[in-house]
């Protein structure tokens, strides 16, 4: 244990680095730049001031902590109240701007009739496909295309080859959800559903529209992906009894005829999932989103990691993938959560058969501040009998924190692309698994579940159709609730804190 205060170290060190780095950036942004940068420090500071002063021996309780992160949060939104009033007060400097230079030099859009050559200075999207790809069909209709536009709504000044469409740079002229949807209801008149519209953010940070041909035979699923589904369906099961049976001592593998007793544990896991799962595909029902079949992925230590299920067209806007990505955290959180206070009280109602050590509770800030509210002065003693529901509870809860974890397409990587967009998704994404890395050196399951962000789930969500508007502040707020939750599920308590609380000999 003598590593472990170079976590925090490593911690406060790579988020001192990443503030100062991101002010460097931010300050070639002018005022619009240092708002979003005091933005994202009101969210780090809490944690620097927590790692800073742990290595420097003082210990601050949960409730000091709750009250930092409060803090920031509403530091937080009150900035972003003033980044979206300075955000639109530039954007009609701009247009007013570029109506001048209309009035005084009254010129058509380029025209793209010519042969378009890519060129190396177009707008970085954030799409790793070059811009040298073939335009295909889409030449025949590029004039047609072109006339969408117009003074009004999107000035274009400069039209591009971007894979088998055209990235069209220019000014935006009005709110970006209302334009994109005049854009789009004129692109579906003249074209019906053969193309979509994409407003994304330049390299630059100017709006910048796309126009992409629609794949006309949407994704199935092949055989083998069905066959994989079932192979791991009954995979999860089998790791979800095993578990069972572990938690009551028993090896089913020895005592197969015993798997009675793991079964309640098994079915109850098989509920957080199903829930979870449940969540997702109503909101993608409400928004008229095609998922793909739910891949389970098995673990040996929580029974399950839940299960991975990609988004198969194209989504709206922002709002649209950050309901998607905080349904399955709401859902089982909330059950889990559930499962764990019905299991304490029935702990603390003597109906516990599962003996544990008390200091296991330690593990998890959330899981003891309400474990320490519910048996209070139980845990001051070496071994505790709870009950298996709050080990469903704990688990169910973990699967979700881990879920939450700010990387790729995780739900807390979504919820982070959606608040803070593709840049910083990015960054988090990066961090994150430098994170797990660290972590593997306490627990094995970071490195597993590290190598699955890493392979299967690093890269972001496609672009969507706009991506220029930000949420509302609800939306941030709850975002930043279900990180902190996250948070708060997955770190320990600190020596001090738990000797405080009274949790463990």
């Amino acid at each position: 244990m003598s590593s472990f205060p170079s976590i925090p170290l490593i911690a406060l060190v790579a988020t001192l680095s990443l503030l100062g780095w991101s002010l460097f950036g931010a300050r070639k942004l002018g005022k619009l730049g240092i708002l979003s940068w005091l933005q994202f420090a009101s969210l780090m500071l809490p944690w620097v001031a927590y790692f800073g002063l742990f290595l420097a021996g003082i210990f601050i309780n949960f409730a000091m902590l709750l009250l930092l992160l409060v803090t920031s949060t509403a530091i937080y939104v009150i900035l972003g109240i003033q980044v979206r009033k300075v955000a639109l007060e530039e954007r009609a400097k701009l247009i007013e701007i570029a109506k001048t230079q209309i009035q005084s030099h009254p010129s058509e859009p380029k025209s793209s009739s010519q042969p378009l050559s890519p060129s190396p200075t177009s707008a970085n999207i954030s799409i790793d496909t070059p811009l040298n790809a073939p335009l295909n069909a889409i030449k025949a209709d590029l004039q047609r295309i072109q006339g969408i536009f117009g003074i009004e709504t999107y000035y274009v000044t400069e039209a591009l080859p971007y894979q088998e469409g055209i990235i069209f740079r220019g000014n935006l002229r009005g709110d970006a959800l209302e334009v994109h949807r005049k854009l789009s209801q004129a692109l579906i008149d003249r074209f019906g559903n053969k193309y979509s519209l994409f407003f994304v953010e330049g390299q630059d940070r100017k709006p910048v529209a796309i126009v992409l041909p629609n794949d006309p035979n949407p994704a199935t699923a092949t055989v083998g992906q069905k066959i994989l589904v079932v192979i791991l369906l009954l995979t999860n099961i089998l790791t979800c009894m095993v578990l069972g049976g572990q938690i009551h001592n028993i090896d089913l593998s020895e005592h197969p005829e015993s798997f009675m007793i793991a079964l309640p544990f098994a079915a109850g896991m098989f509920l957080i999932l199903a829930v979870r799962e449940l969540a997702l595909r109503l909101v993608a029902k409400r928004y008229e989103v095609r998922l793909s079949l739910p891949f389970l992925l098995p673990s040996s230590q929580l029974g399950s990691f839940g299960s991975l299920t990609r988004i198969q067209s194209n989504l709206p806007n922002r709002k649209v993938l950050f309901d998607l990505a905080i349904a399955a955290p709401i859902a089982s959180g909330l059950v889990s959560l559930l499962l764990l206070v019905v299991g304490l009280v029935l702990t603390a109602s003597g109906k516990g058969d599962i003996e544990i050590p008390s200091q296991i509770f330690q593990s998890s800030i959330l899981v003891g501040s309400i474990a320490k509210l519910i048996l209070g002065k139980a845990l001051h003693i070496d071994l505790v009998a709870i009950h298996f529901l709050v080990i469903l509870g704990w688990i169910g809860s973990v699967i979700t924190a881990l879920n939450l974890l700010p990387a790729g397409q995780l739900d807390g990587g979504r919820i982070i692309q959606a608040v803070y967009g593709r840049k910083t998704a990015g960054i988090s994404t990066l961090v994150t698994l430098i994170l797990l890395a660290i972590a593997t050196l306490i627990n094995p399951l970071a490195l597993y579940w590290g190598g699955i962000i890493f392979i299967l789930l690093r890269e972001q969500e496609r672009p969507m159709l706009e991506e220029l508007s930000e949420l509302d502040s609800d939306r941030d707020a709850l975002g930043l609730l279900a990180l902190f939750w996250m948070l708060i599920t997955l770190l320990p308590m600190t020596p001090a804190v738990a000797e405080r609380f009274g949790i463990g000999n």
